[in-house]
């Protein structure tokens, strides 16, 4: 049966922070009860950058797992795997490298991007150059359909599109195609059959994109097709290929509005974060020590709240009510820096209590987390298995 599948993965930098938390987990735990979901730490993309400290690597996985688990990830609904676990990711990236045009990864608008942010890094190497392709193969070899990212990551998505679609039309070439193609239509019914043939007719013969779009949306409403039969009538959709590899599509999601304890983003870089599971004492130390508008050198003086980094955390934790009384309370002097930090101290430790007592248990029993991570590679290992042998088979590289 076909289904909405979900990848999505995050490099291993070692403990998560409050804007990994706002910026992707939140939005993982809402798609873990509405798809079939697979998240994986990308430890082969952390050595794009950091494949001269090759050591720090494993540990940043264990207490990445762990910050999911804690966060409320539940392995009983969602995939949680690691990269470099499941090669067949790396199989799949060398085989698509054939096809792949240099040009196409040049353009990727990240490729230069990040060249001038790390320049203190050496980036001048292929996996550098070839992590978009990874990428796209981390995505192709689950057939994935929906890559939850920022804007910013769309033009990724978009390659990945690009990728299947050339691989597709490439080797998607099948004996007696046409035949096994008009004998899935039947399969439709009489109704829907007629349906398919008329919007695969507007499409191919006056160029009508809607009609395309209506075509696949009536071919993923289908739940009697084959897995062969349903890639036949996409591709016959478009030409005379079957579809070997799905193409993508992107989800998109809000950019997190975690600010960091100085005002800028939250980032390791900035050192301005607050760990998932910092220790109460750690969190309130650095609440309590947080810049506030410079205006404010006395309890006296009157501030604005927009000059000030709290207020952008009471943005994101207090109700309307609490943000009435913090703008009263700094713009007439009547409250002091410490009262008005006192709610947001209170709403992420509470925030975070939770996800404490969850991470406890994997901390105290790491055999917990290893055996985890083992059946979801298991389970990833097998999906990403049965793409492989169609895309070999494709290539005719499967010598059978």
């Amino acid at each position: 049966m076909f289904v909405d599948r979900v990848l999505s993965g995050m490099r291993p930098t070692g403990s998560l922070h409050l804007g990994h938390y706002h910026g992707v987990l939140k939005n993982w735990l809402a798609l873990q009860h509405q798809y079939e979901c697979l998240f994986f730490a990308a430890d082969w993309h952390a050595l794009t950058t950091h494949y001269d400290t090759p050591d720090v690597i494993e540990q940043h996985v264990w207490d990445m797992v762990i910050d999911w688990l804690a966060a409320g990830v539940d392995p009983t609904r969602a995939t949680l795997f690691i990269q470099s676990r499941v090669p067949e990711h790396a199989e799949l990236h060398l085989l698509l490298s054939m096809i792949t045009p240099l040009s196409w990864l040049e353009r990727i608008p990240t490729y230069k991007d990040q060249q001038e942010k790390l320049r203190d890094r050496d980036l001048a190497t292929y996996g550098f150059l070839g992590y978009p392709l990874l990428q796209s193969a981390d995505v192709l070899i689950y057939r994935a359909n929906r890559i939850p990212v920022g804007e910013d990551q769309v033009p990724h998505i978009e390659f990945t599109r690009e990728i299947a679609r050339r691989f597709n039309h490439i080797f998607g070439r099948e004996q007696d195609f046409v035949q096994k193609a008009e004998a899935a239509v039947k399969q439709l019914g009489v109704k829907k059959g007629k349906l398919y043939t008329e919007l695969r007719t507007r499409y191919q013969e006056r160029g009508d994109t809607q009609a395309l779009a209506s075509a696949n949306a009536l071919l993923d409403e289908q739940q009697n097709l084959s897995v062969g039969d349903r890639e036949r009538l996409y591709g016959y959709l478009e030409g005379e290929g079957k579809v070997i590899l799905t193409e993508p599509k992107a989800l998109l999601t809000a950019a997190s509005k975690m600010p960091g304890l100085d005002g800028q983003k939250m980032s390791k870089s900035y050192d301005n974060t607050i760990a998932l599971r910092d220790s109460i004492e750690s969190v309130t130390k650095k609440i309590r020590t947080m810049p506030t508008d410079p205006a404010r050198v006395r309890r006296s003086d009157p501030g604005e709240p927009e000059k000030c980094p709290v207020w952008q955390f009471h943005q994101v934790y207090s109700t309307d009510k609490t943000k009435d009384w913090v703008r009263q309370g700094c713009t007439t002097a009547g409250i002091g820096c410490l009262e008005c930090k006192q709610p947001v101290l209170d709403a992420i430790l509470e925030e975070q209590k939770p996800m404490r007592e969850r991470a406890q248990i994997y901390v105290e029993d790491p055999a917990l987390t290893r055996n985890i991570i083992a059946e979801g590679c298991e389970k990833a290992r097998k999906m990403a298995s049965d793409t492989l042998r169609d895309v070999k088979a494709a290539m005719k590289l499967s010598y059978s």
